[in-house]
């Protein structure tokens, strides 16, 4: 990131329902990064200056909140458009690797990372250059490991 664009505060949902959104939540701590937090928030539900969006898909987490993949993609198209229109800064993070791709993690990906900011991924998540090609211009940092996404995400807040 050339330069900070988000403001805090943030606010922290997760896209797909996965345990990572517990991991960014996390990062964002140890980041100094004020925020709240609801991994199943509507877009009414959203404040703050920049959103924070921990992408990855689950079944079993989508089950466990009881909510059909369709309806979550639903809920991200609405929480993304939310956002534009109260002008907060996007910022998608992928901390799952490898595993939190797939059918089910690349629809969730799809449908936000076009939409966002920045983009911060970990390494072992883009092998075949996925982001990338969605990212279209966005700015993007690629990390080699989950505890090294702090540090981009410190840089990106003013």
């Amino acid at each position: 990131m050339a330069a900070p664009i988000a403001e805090q505060p943030a606010y922290l949902t997760s896209i797909g329902q996965s345990a990572d959104v517990q991991m960014v939540k996390t990062l964002l701590t140890r980041a100094d990064i004020k925020f709240d937090f609801n991994s199943i928030v509507e877009a009414d539900g959203i404040s703050g200056k920049t959103l924070v969006l921990a992408v990855g898909g689950s079944s079993k987490g989508l089950g466990a909140a009881g909510i059909k993949a369709e309806d979550e993609l639903v809920r991200a198209a609405e929480i993304v458009k939310k956002a534009k229109e109260q002008n907060m800064v996007i910022i998608s993070v992928h901390v799952g690797g490898e595993a939190r791709r797939g059918e089910l993690s690349d629809k969730f990906i799809n449908e936000v990372v076009p939409y966002s900011d920045y983009i911060i991924v970990v390494k072992d998540g883009n092998k075949d250059g996925f982001f990338e090609k969605l990212a279209k211009g966005v700015p993007m940092d690629t990390v080699e490991k989950i505890t090294a996404v702090v540090d981009p995400l410190k840089a990106a807040f003013k």
